[in-house]
């Protein structure tokens, strides 16, 4: 039954990813030349990668919803091993950079089998955006000379950047008609790239920006010929070379560099950026997917590794998955791997039926849409985004942006990584945090009595050691209660921060909840939430600087039950010594204090115990205020007999006629009877049918909490819940009393 259910929900859904798949192709058909042109290669490369990864990615894949083909952070490194295998020789050095990807190919298959699709979770969030800023800067530098009509330009990245004045100049002086009407044609295709997303007409969104390039390209070659009857104004050379019989000039790979450093070096430098790429845009899809499933990472390798090496033997480029049409694919309502097929088939289709219009488009057409790209990667906002997490993080990105241009991606990321672990020493005043803990096991995870999940993390918690914390919560169902605790991690980064969130995000979209308590003592140098706290950098008090996502939840609720919140407060709150539980153990500090006149309730960190034996603890207690003196009492329960006799010598108090109450809880009192005359009927029922909390009378009040953790948001709402039920009910008995 269950099979034939998905097998109907498979064809029902259908028609809506052979759609999806034909939008995606709209776009990965420009892309794919385009991407393939940047690189130095033949176009018809980048579409043989997308029919290629298509089909063995939809078959073989351990992902839902992502589109594979060329990826764009693989045209720099393309470029490099094609121009540096070949000495010159463009066709030569491509033959033996198909080489070098099928090699990356195997490697990316090993990784899969081997489960370290983990690795993604090493490298720092901030220094991918440095990568991925220089390769957009890589991108740009190289197109916008094609782009304006100048496919001579060459040199390094810096050179090209510098010659960019000189190529607009003589774009605005040149007498040469290719040169003009291909700039003129690039600069069109740019314009219909940059205000696409502004027409708001929904007949006019239907087709993607880069198709309607494909359409004006096409269209302008068909007006020259039947309208005004001239050749078409663009030379052949600057069009579109397709082969006219594309299968029997495919391209071979050359294995005869194959032990050579360079070669080697072309294989590591493909092999990390596809992986990355792929890892990446496999995990932020994953964000995307309305279903929210994961996908399984390790498969996904496994089948992008097939998927390349195919490709590379058939004259393809590498296999990667690709986040922008992956993006048009979630957004176009497909639910499996399939629109993933159909996006390949529609490709093949048009590379078929369709070759003679495709050799109508010129090369700066299509160097447009790159254009556009690489600066949407490398994007001034981005820098903006950065520093908006810290300061310090300028230090990463620069560091991995500048070591790329000026070396290669390998030693960029490297560098980035480096810079990030020197930021974290300069941040927490010393290496030994990271020297002592690094290797030890940080994370704790449990589920108590009513089935929440608890996961505390201590010491540090890091781009170094997140996959960790991540293994434990991708065990969690994600329709479960979870409380992450970071009270006794003394730093947290960014790249940690960012991936909490993504979970949070996930556990609501399944109605489950995870909430992240015990950074409130931590400092933040920004309002960004995904900025780095530290134990060490004080936060600013009375500034909503350093409040988190549940001080902020905790101000809200204070606004909506009209009590007053403070965040930050100073000293200990002295009500807590007249009860017996804290007779015996030294308040440290309290902090978030809501309170409504005479009732508190508020976080208190505490020890118990000296010497090797001390502990500190944190929790949330609520302090009730009554208005008259009720007997001294203590109620647990019963199952933590041992736990309650800490803090008491009097033995349990059995009520009678109440054995169900009996049986479930631990009551103790010094006057017996007071205690039984207090425990009315209505009181024992309120209390047998709520969940179970510590509480504590010392005459004046009752101390109420639940666990020695802090207490989740959800938790806190409950707890008042309880508490002015509680009191009200006191208060009614003691009037029936009276």
């Amino acid at each position: 039954m269950p099979q034939q259910k998905e097998s109907n929900q498979f064809l029902a859904a259908l028609p809506q990813n052979i759609f999806s798949g034909f939008v995606v192709s709209l776009i990965a058909l420009p892309l794919g030349l385009g991407l393939a042109l940047a690189s130095e290669a033949p176009p018809i490369s980048g579409v043989i990668s997308a029919v290629v990864g298509g089909v063995i990615v939809a078959i073989f894949g351990g992902s839902n919803v992502t589109i594979t083909g060329p990826g764009n952070g693989l045209v720099v490194v393309l470029l490099t091993a094609i121009t540096t295998l070949g000495h010159g020789d463009l066709q030569l050095g491509f033959a033996y950079t198909l080489a070098a990807i099928v090699v990356s190919g195997a490697i990316m298959i090993l990784l899969g089998f081997l489960r370290l699709g983990i690795l993604s979770d090493f490298f720092p969030s901030t220094a991918i955006q440095g990568m991925l800023a220089a390769i957009g800067i890589g991108i740009f530098a190289k197109q916008f000379h094609v782009m304006l009509g100048n496919s001579n330009e060459d040199g390094g990245l810096v050179e090209l950047l510098l010659e960019i004045p000189k190529t607009i100049q003589t774009f605005i002086v040149t007498e040469n008609h290719n040169f003009f009407y291909a700039g003129i044609v690039g600069l069109v295709s740019l314009f219909i790239m940059i205000f696409h997303a502004k027409i708001r007409n929904k007949y006019f969104q239907l087709i993607p920006a880069p198709m309607w390039i494909v359409v004006f390209a096409v269209g302008l070659s068909y007006f020259f010929q039947l309208v005004l009857k001239q050749e078409h104004p663009i030379d052949k050379a600057w069009l579109i070379n397709i082969p006219d019989d594309v299968f029997s000039n495919l391209a071979f790979p050359n294995f005869g560099k194959a032990f050579n450093a360079e070669f080697i070096t072309a294989v590591i430098s493909i092999t990390l950026i596809a992986s990355i790429e792929s890892l990446l845009s496999i995990k932020a899809v994953d964000q995307l997917d309305p279903l929210k499933r994961r996908s399984n990472v390790n498969r996904d390798l496994k089948a992008l590794g097939l998927a390349t090496m195919t490709s590379g033997f058939l004259g393809g480029l590498n296999v990667v998955t690709v986040i922008a049409r992956s993006s048009v694919n979630v957004n176009n309502k497909a639910t499996n791997r399939s629109a993933n097929l159909f996006h390949a088939l529609f490709l093949l289709a048009f590379l078929i039926l369709f070759q003679t219009q495709l050799k109508m488009i010129p090369l700066s057409a299509l160097a447009a849409i790159l254009v556009y790209t690489g600066y949407k990667l490398a994007a001034p906002k981005n820098i903006l985004a950065v520093s908006k997490v810290g300061y310090e993080q300028l230090v990463i990105f620069f560091a991995t942006l500048l070591t790329t241009i000026f070396t290669s991606l390998i030693i960029g990321i490297l560098v980035g990584i480096f810079a990030t672990f020197v930021v974290h020493i300069i941040v927490n005043k010393g290496i030994i945090i990271f020297v002592r803990n690094t290797l030890k096991p940080n994370v704790l995870m449990y589920k108590e009595r009513d089935g929440s999940y608890y996961v505390s993390v201590k010491n540090f918690s890091s781009f170094i050691n997140f996959y960790r914390l991540k293994n434990k919560l991708n065990l969690i169902p994600e329709h479960e209660n979870v409380v992450v605790d970071f009270s006794r991690c003394r730093f947290v980064d960014n790249t940690v921060m960012e991936n909490i969130h993504t979970y949070v995000e996930k556990f609501e979209s399944k109605q489950g909840n995870l909430e992240v308590v015990g950074l409130d003592m931590h400092g933040a140098g920004t309002l960004h939430p995904f900025a780095p706290r530290n134990i060490n950098k004080t936060p600013q008090k009375d500034s909503e600087l350093s409040l988190t996502k549940r001080q902020k939840n905790l101000a809200q609720i204070a606004n909506d039950f009209g009590w007053e919140y403070t965040p930050f407060v100073t000293g200990s709150i002295a009500l807590l010594s007249d009860f017996n539980y804290f007779k015996t153990r030294r308040v440290e500090r309290t902090k978030n204090l809501l309170k409504n006149g005479n009732d508190k309730l508020f976080d208190v960190v505490f020890t118990e115990g000296a010497f090797i034996a001390r502990q500190l603890i944190r929790s949330t207690v609520f302090h009730v205020k009554v208005d008259d003196p009720i007997p001294n009492f203590t109620l647990d329960k019963e199952g933590l007999f041992e736990y309650v006799k800490q803090f008491t010598n009097f033995a349990d108090i059995e009520v009678e006629n109440h054995p169900d109450f009996n049986k479930r809880f631990y009551l103790s009192g010094e006057d017996r009877q007071a205690v039984l005359d207090f425990f009315t009927d209505e009181i024992i029922l309120f209390l047998e049918s709520n969940i179970y909390y510590h509480i504590e009378s010392n005459q004046n009040g009752l101390l109420i909490f639940k666990k020695e953790r802090l207490a989740s948001v959800k938790e806190i709402k409950a707890m008042i819940d309880f508490g002015l039920r509680f009191e009200k009910l006191i208060k009614e008995t003691a009037y029936v009393r009276a």
